[in-house]
């Protein structure tokens, strides 16, 4: 069943601590999100090892093979969207539905060591991508199709945010 879409503006995290997983956006760099995307990947290979990883807590939230599929595929979009603003002076990017893309790809029936291993792979490469950003490119810009611009220093936040977040949905 599919979920309600969650249709929250979240750039608010880029102003202010997130209430709900306590992580500070203003604290990440591009330099610091490598680090910090290799310190999660153990975790979120412990979560999808748990005997109840593909279980919904209700019929509300995501299972955490559903939450492990949707950070995968945000490593891979944030990688796409990292390298399309160093490449192009004022990058556009579609807008994408991870709710729409969670039904498409069926994160409910996937398969866990299938997903842990893509996950890492995908995680690995956002880092690279990432620790590899010259300080003097943070400033280059990028706009989402729905008007939200974003600096190379503010989709590094914005990305981490999201990642940090969803390992503390899955008590990870």
């Amino acid at each position: 069943m599919p979920i309600v879409p969650d249709e929250k503006d979240w750039t608010w995290v880029l102003s202010r601590p997130c209430p709900e997983c306590s992580f500070d956006a203003s604290t990440a760099t591009p330099a610091t999100v490598g680090r910090t995307v290799e310190s999660m990947l153990p975790r979120w290979r412990a979560v999808l090892r748990r005997p109840d990883a593909a279980e919904r807590p209700d019929e509300d939230t995501w299972s955490p093979l559903e939450y492990a599929c949707h950070v995968r595929d945000v490593f891979s979009l944030f990688d796409q969207r990292l390298n399309l603003m160093l490449k192009d002076d004022n990058a556009r990017f579609e807008n994408w539905d991870g709710d729409l893309t969670a039904v498409e790809k069926n994160y409910a029936g996937a398969d866990p060591a299938v997903v842990s291993a893509e996950l890492t792979a995908e995680g690995q490469q956002v880092a690279e991508s990432f620790a590899g950003v010259k300080q003097a490119d943070w400033g280059r810009k990028g706009l989402r199709s729905n008007g939200s611009e974003f600096t190379v220093l503010t989709l590094a936040q914005y990305f981490l945010h999201d990642a940090v977040h969803h390992l503390h949905d899955v008590d990870g």
